[in-house]
């Protein structure tokens, strides 16, 4: 009996030991399940907090490289190295295309040097005001009773003019009209020009006297052309102002040197076409408009002379 319940004890140990057994192992893999359960879902979570946190950065990555494109100025070439074949050793800078202030220091200071020469030796080129010709002096006088009469001759005289010559004529006053250009341009050369408008020095005085003289030749040839009747008055007033309003640029570079040269030239040119008009209208029978032509290469000649 002993040995049947100490069997059957043990029996039943064995059968609680398995149970035991069966119960750990099912909670164990409870565990596992729950674990493999919260990792998978850890990796989810790191998995999406990652893309995140990526699209962010490659959202702020590109606002970045727009930012950088934006800041950054684009490349640019290098500056062409700015030369002057007038005076290669000058460091000039480039203007609207167009070499500029070409002139050195040791060169400004000889046309400062100059200031007592042209005091002693150009000036006698301008003459006074007094013993100077006005267009009036070479017109009818509006202000005389025989002013229709004096006009009328005056057309009667023209008619003997071609077409051509007047084309000419024309030609030459407009040259003169457009004054107010070649003093701008005077006013642009470094160390002579005139900085106020008004200024006392010799260089400034000379521009403004020189230009006054001037003056007289447009005034007395635009007259005469109105008086004729033979041109179109309007188209060339037309013509002048769109030559003022459109400038010249004599490529001289602010440079005296070469702004007094072209000065020299211009000056002879314009005497040897005038002087050139003035004896066609004496070959073409109108004496007086021969004289007024002489008069004003006159002018030139001496206006050459001051500038050589």
């Amino acid at each position: 009996d002993l040995l049947v319940h100490g069997g059957e004890a043990e029996r039943r140990a064995r059968e609680h030991r398995k149970t035991r057994m069966k119960v750990a192992t099912r909670s164990r893999g409870s565990m596992a399940a729950s674990a493999c359960s919260t990792r998978r879902c850890t990796t989810r979570c790191h998995s999406r907090l990652n893309l995140k946190v990526n699209k962010d950065t490659q959202v702020r990555g590109g606002s970045n490289s727009r930012t950088r494109a934006i800041a950054e100025p684009p490349a640019t070439a290098p500056e062409p190295k700015v030369f002057s074949e007038a005076a290669p050793d000058a460091s000039p800078v480039l203007i609207c295309g167009q070499v500029s202030h070409s002139l050195t220091k040791e060169r400004e200071e000889v046309i400062h040097s100059m200031e007592d020469f042209m005091a002693d030796k150009v000036y006698k080129y301008l003459k006074p005001v007094d013993k100077c010709w006005q267009a009036q002096d070479y017109l009818p006088d509006p202000s005389k009773e025989d002013f229709i009469p004096q006009v009328q001759e005056l057309r009667e005289r023209a008619l003997c003019l071609p077409d051509d010559y007047l084309v000419v004529l024309v030609g030459d006053m407009v040259t003169e009209e457009a004054l107010p250009t070649y003093m701008s341009m005077l006013n642009t050369i470094d160390a002579t020009r005139d900085e106020t408008g008004s200024a006392d020095t010799v260089w400034a005085r000379w521009t403004r006297e020189w230009t006054a003289e001037e003056n007289r030749h447009g005034d007395l040839l635009n007259k005469y052309l109105y008086l004729t009747g033979r041109v179109d008055m309007r188209q060339i007033e037309v013509t002048i102002q769109n030559l003022i309003g459109s400038g010249m640029c004599p490529k001289t570079e602010n440079n005296p040197y070469l702004g007094f040269m072209y000065t020299s030239f211009q000056e002879r040119a314009t005497k040897v076409s005038h002087g050139n008009t003035g004896r066609n209208a004496v070959k073409y029978g109108d004496e007086y408009l021969g004289e007024i032509c002489a008069m004003i290469a006159s002018d030139e000649a001496r206006h050459e002379k001051a500038y050589q």
